[in-house]
């Protein structure tokens, strides 16, 4: 399936509400559909949600090549191998896990009585939420449409999904094929621009995850509070990498280049500096520039992607700008090439760099990577926790006992060690971040119980002590018990 312009516009424009009711009208008409749709079947079972996930399962499988080629066409070129691995291959992971589990996530769970309840038992219940709403962003518009939809499909809800402006062809694809897939009372996708990304946000959905900068963040949530809808928040950050003394070169290199510039370093947990000791610098910056030319021989590679859209190629631009007035040593990893694909950015090693410059003080997000020098792990560890903690932590150590000591003393939303981004993979491990860099928690079981309502449950027996503590306080049994109580 493949999508002209003219098509993606025509889609875009239906979606948009070009009609006789407001934008918001139809948005809330969607919203309340969904909600009323709910209502008539809030409990479905495991066999209807391990359908649901089979179907969206379905949807991926048969249209694959579609959705690659339409995620390159907005980006103006990304590697269909690229696209497959780390965006295709990962949604239909999520899904599969959720399938597998669902069954177990919904059992009710025994929690402890204290005796002094006792025979009384006590359990909770995992309940779908309702309509919830899902703002997807523009780097990995597949993976982060699919992984909180497989969560929220799983824990029984219905959802209504926001993608972004920057991805016309896979929104208009994604769209149709799951408008093609399921009612639209149990998925829908919404396409437009910011205007509708605002009025989807002030919706009384009964959970929202958002993903994207720490900036729209701030604002999403103050609209959610609005309808104290809670929120997952997904956002960003600078996340470090800490190559400890004696630790590999080579070996750091590697892990940390493809790391970076898998998707031009458009990953919201790509490392996005390096801290080094500083007599190591020069000797990992000759390892850097060879693993790049082993991954890629020259940013003309067709397995190199392109920056995904003028706005935040203008804004790389800018940043490296910025830090080359200031002072900065620009290390070319790659050499240019020749390509005539758009918005094609060869990656860079910054050195020299300070607190001044833009690409220390916002998250990079593209294919830039300052290598900031230290003398001590100390004060390693104390540059990474003098900054707001970051959505990741990537520590590059043999020694386990130092390593231990480095992530009791640091704090972040998740962390690889002698390695980068697998940490996202791992569909049993809760994805977030703290702090600026986000709040809550999904994927796998914590994704299941963020958009479930935590039901408490205390069943009573007909035969039990309490009465004996009813009123009058002053009967002498009574008094003896609660003694007995208060001394534990």
């Amino acid at each position: 399936m493949s999508y002209t312009m003219g098509r993606v516009e025509e889609i875009y424009a239906a979606h948009e509400g070009r009609g006789q009711t407001t934008l918001a009208a139809q948005l809330g008409a969607l919203y309340r559909e969904q909600r009323s749709a709910f209502e008539r079947d809030s409990a479905p079972d495991a066999r209807v949600r391990r359908e649901r996930l089979r179907l969206l399962e379905r949807v991926l499988l048969d249209n694959a090549d579609a959705i690659t080629n339409a995620i390159s066409a907005d980006f103006g070129h990304r590697p269909a191998t690229e696209t497959q691995l780390i965006e295709v291959f990962q949604s239909l992971e999520s899904l599969r896990y959720a399938r597998r589990h669902v069954g177990r996530w919904m059992r009710p769970e025994r929690r402890h009585v204290a005796i002094w309840y006792r025979p009384g038992q006590a359990h909770v219940r995992y309940q779908p939420l309702g309509a919830v709403g899902i703002v997807v962003p523009w780097n990995y518009p597949l993976y982060l449409s699919v992984g909180p939809l497989a969560s929220a499909l799983a824990a029984g809800n219905r959802a209504m999904l926001k993608l972004s402006e920057y991805t016309p062809a896979f929104g208009a694809l994604f769209a149709d094929l799951i408008a093609k897939t399921f009612p639209r009372d149990l998925v829908h996708v919404v396409l437009g621009d910011v205007e509708t990304a605002r009025a989807f946000v002030d919706l009384p959905f009964d959970h929202l995850l958002y993903t994207g900068s720490t900036a729209i963040g701030r604002e999403v949530m103050a609209a959610a509070a609005r309808n104290l809808t809670p929120v997952t928040l997904e956002l960003g950050g600078k996340s470090p990498a800490i190559i400890a003394p004696g630790f590999d070169p080579a070996r750091a290199a590697q892990r940390i280049v493809f790391g970076k510039l898998v998707n031009a370093g458009q990953t919201c947990i790509a490392p996005d500096y390096v801290l080094a000791q500083a007599s190591s610098i020069e000797t990992l910056l000759a390892h850097m520039r060879r693993t790049a030319r082993d991954l890629y021989r020259d940013a003309a590679s067709l397995d190199y992607a392109s920056i995904a859209h003028d706005r935040q190629y203008a804004r790389l631009t800018s940043m490296l700008d910025d830090a080359r007035a200031q002072g900065a040593r620009i290390e070319p990893l790659l050499d240019a090439g020749n390509s005539s694909l758009p918005r094609r950015m060869p990656p860079v090693a910054v050195l020299n760099a300070t607190d001044a410059m833009r690409v220390m003080r916002e998250e990079i997000f593209g294919p830039i990577l300052p290598i900031v020098p230290y003398q001590s792990l100390d004060e390693a560890v104390r540059y990474v926790n003098e900054r707001e903690r970051p959505l990741a932590l990537y520590v590059f150590d043999d020694d386990t006992a130092r390593r231990e000591r480095l992530l009791a003393s640091t704090a972040s939303g998740g962390v690889v060690i002698n390695d980068t981004l697998l940490h996202v993979s791992q569909d049993d491990l809760p994805f977030g971040g703290v702090g600026p860099s986000g709040m809550g928690r999904y994927h796998g079981p914590e994704g299941f119980r963020t958009f479930s309502q935590v039901r408490s449950v205390f069943t009573q027996r007909r035969l039990n002590t309490l009465p004996l503590l009813y009123p009058p306080y002053d009967r002498p049994l009574g008094r003896r018990i609660l003694k007995f109580m208060l001394r534990g």
